[in-house]
């Protein structure tokens, strides 16, 4: 029987990896949404709110990683 992928459960420092990533992308979408306000140029603006858009959608599939991670 092949295992595919969503069966797959991470190692130790693969889960460690991970949370190294998720932390730092949390970071970084908490600078973003702080600096947003201190912003004036839209342009600039638009593009920080992209980002954090962006940021968001990979916590998430950062998140349905870290749940296949060994406990």
């Amino acid at each position: 029987m092949v295992k595919s992928d969503l069966d797959t459960q991470y190692m130790a420092h693969e889960t460690m990896d991970l949370h190294e990533v998720t932390a730092f992308k949390s970071l970084c979408l908490t600078k973003a949404r702080t600096m947003q306000a201190l912003v004036d140029d839209p342009e600039l603006r638009r593009l920080m709110e992209m980002d954090a858009a962006v940021t968001t959608r990979q916590l998430q599939e950062l998140n349905g990683l870290l749940s296949k991670a060994i406990p």
